[in-house]
């Protein structure tokens, strides 16, 4: 089993082939297909790479499947004795990607 750990969006995701999850919001592409090139780590059966920072020639491929909301947060702000209160909701946009492959050129 061979899994790697790319960056996008400012954080890290740890990943294999087929694995469906939800990043940070990615501009729509026209094929819906994307690449993501900052690749920490590949792990294979026998085999580690570590980046430094990144791997060269290392990619993942990935399928936008739909672009969606978070699920909604409250911010509250208060200040005692004076009847201030304000509420402020928050969700963040996201899009949900299917890991097509993991690319390594020699």
């Amino acid at each position: 089993m061979e899994y790697v750990v790319f960056e996008t969006g400012g954080k890290q995701y740890k990943v294999g082939k087929g694995q469906v999850l939800e990043v940070e919001n990615l501009p729509e592409v026209k094929n819906g297909s994307i690449s993501f090139d900052k690749v920490l780590l590949f792990v294979s059966d026998s085999d580690v790479k570590i980046g430094k920072p990144y791997l060269v020639n290392f990619a993942v491929r990935a399928k936008i499947l739909e672009s969606l909301k978070g699920k909604k947060i409250r911010v509250a702000r208060f200040k005692a004795k004076s009847r201030y209160r304000r509420v402020r909701g928050h969700r963040q946009s996201l899009s949900r990607i299917q890991i097509q492959d993991i690319v390594k050129a020699s």
